[in-house]
């Protein structure tokens, strides 16, 4: 199926509706999923969508609450988002964070006792559309060992980068710290596919390349002791800095049932300012020293944006039997 943003908007929306979330919270998702499908991220796309309605109607997540934004100090926003969907607590606590980093240069934006964001650069290239670097990190349910170890310790625990360019971003970066997201993992079990060595490991902690057995034991760290460090950031910044739950604390992200996700999300908003014009040097510069060398590029410059879009049948099927 060739589907169209628009009708992937429409669609998800009408489906989160059904299923108990309230009108704007349900616009809020619904251009995220669309969003992620535009960007070619289809594990945070329509593939999540289901999940978000099973979770409405089982209660796992609040469809219906209203974030709460408060505001301690000059660059510190706080947005409650009351056990309900991350994408409307930021889109009100937004307006205040961004204000925020352009009185005082720089800005955190603390979103606390969320479910899962799903895709952090929806986020982080926000926060760029409106002038200012943005930075972005959230944790999510444990599913990664240590180096060496088998013990699921922490998320995926993502990072997203997001500069500024001239209308469209000069970078954007979203990654997991884990050598891989945990959806790629599910979706090489259901194509029937093995995986590469270095993406988990076995219950035992053994390298593997059967999905089944790595769904079984644990992901391992992107660049080992390295992303190791930075997933434990990110679960510091995230859970720590926001009162959140821990990696360890919450089940299953896509489980229909189960206590609330609770996750947070920490972002920092830094406005260039007089450097404007320097950061736009800095990047212009990098371009000119790759250009020609080989497929070296700075990430999510000129990406690709895809509308329509090519569903599988199965899923546009059971999108639209959602709504």
């Amino acid at each position: 199926m060739h589907v169209s943003i628009a009708d992937i908007y429409a669609q998800s929306r009408a489906a989160l509706i059904a299923h108990g979330a309230g009108e704007w919270q349900a616009d809020e998702v619904a251009k995220a999923v669309a969003r992620a499908e535009e960007t070619g991220n289809i594990i945070c796309g329509l593939y999540y969508l289901e999940s978000y309605c099973l979770q409405l109607a089982s209660g796992r997540v609040n469809g219906t609450v209203d974030p709460v934004i408060s505001q301690s100090k000059p660059g510190s926003i706080f947005a409650d988002a009351k056990l309900g969907f991350a994408q409307p607590a930021f889109a009100r606590a937004l307006p205040e964070a961004v204000q925020a980093a352009r009185d005082n240069g720089i800005a955190m934006l603390r979103i606390g006792h969320s479910h899962t964001c799903t895709s952090l650069g929806f986020f982080t290239e926000q926060i760029a559309a409106l002038g200012l670097i943005g930075i972005g990190c959230t944790n999510a349910s444990a599913i990664v060992s240590g180096p060496g170890g088998k013990r699921k310790t922490l998320g995926t625990n993502p990072i997203a980068i997001t500069i500024p360019g001239d209308g469209t971003p000069a970078m954007h970066a979203d990654f997991s710290t884990a050598a891989v997201a945990l959806g790629k993992i599910t979706m090489a079990k259901a194509a029937g596919e093995a995986i590469p060595l270095g993406w988990a490991v076995d219950a035992e902690g053994a390298p593997t390349t059967d999905p089944a057995a790595a769904l079984g034991g644990s992901l391992v760290s992107a660049a080992s002791y390295k992303g190791w460090a930075l997933g434990l950031l990110v679960e510091v910044l995230a859970s720590g800095l926001t009162g959140s739950a821990q990696s360890p604390d919450v089940s299953g992200l896509k489980l229909a049932d189960g206590p609330p996700h609770d996750l947070g999300q920490f972002y920092i908003l830094i406005d260039p300012g007089e450097n404007t014009a320097s950061l736009a040097r800095t990047l212009d510069r990098i371009k000119a020293e790759i250009e020609g060398d080989g497929d070296v590029r700075i990430p999510g410059a000129a990406r690709k944006l895809f509308d329509p879009v090519d569903v599988p049948d199965a899923l546009w099927a059971l999108t639209m039997s959602l709504s």
